[in-house]
C-alpha cells in the first residue's frame, strides 16, 4: 500500500508539474510578446521622433538661411543712396522744432526762410532755370555765415 501511496503522490506531482509548467509557459510567451510589442512601439516612436527632429532642423536651417538673407537686406536698404540724408533731414528738422518752440523770434523768421526757400525751389524746378541750376553751381553764404560767427566772438 505504501507503494501504491508513493506512486498515486508522483502521478499528482507529475499533473502539478505539466500544469505549472504549461502555465508558466504561457505567462512566459504573454511576457515576450509584450516585449516585443513595447520594443515595436519604442521603435516606432523614436522613428517619429527621428523624422520630428529632422524636420526641426530643417525649419531651423530655413529660418537661419532666411534671417541671414533679411540681415544682408537691412545692411543694403541701410547703407541705400538718400537714407542718411533723410535721417539728417529728420535731425534737422527736430532741430528747427526744438528752435521753435524754445527761442522766441525764431519762429516768425524761420517760416519766411523756409518759405523763400519752396519759392527757390520751385523756380528752380519749372522752366528754363533748372538747366541753368542743374549744370551751374552757384556759391552759398555759407563762407560768409562762417566769417562774421568768427568776428563777432
Amino acid at each position: 500500500m505504501f507503494i501504491y501511496g508513493i506512486l498515486i503522490g508522483l502521478a499528482v506531482a507529475a499533473v502539478i508539474a505539466a500544469v505549472l509548467s504549461s502555465r508558466l509557459s504561457r505567462v512566459r510567451k504573454e511576457k515576450e510578446s509584450e516585449v516585443q510589442k513595447y520594443k515595436t512601439m519604442l521603435t516606432d516612436r523614436m522613428e517619429l521622433e527621428a523624422e520630428g527632429l529632422k524636420k526641426v532642423k530643417e525649419e531651423n536651417e530655413e529660418l537661419k538661411r532666411i534671417n541671414e538673407n533679411l540681415r544682408v537686406s537691412l545692411m543694403a536698404l541701410r547703407d541705400k543712396p538718400g537714407r542718411k540724408e533723410l535721417q539728417r533731414l529728420q535731425v534737422m528738422q527736430k532741430a528747427a522744432d526744438r528752435l521753435t518752440l524754445n527761442s522766441p523770434g525764431f519762429g516768425p523768421v524761420w517760416q519766411a526762410a523756409l518759405k523763400e526757400s519752396e519759392d527757390e525751389f520751385q523756380k528752380v524746378y519749372s522752366g528754363f532755370m533748372p538747366f541753368i541750376k542743374r549744370h551751374i553751381p552757384r556759391p552759398t553764404d555759407a563762407a560768409l555765415i562762417d566769417a562774421q560767427d568768427d568776428g563777432s566772438s
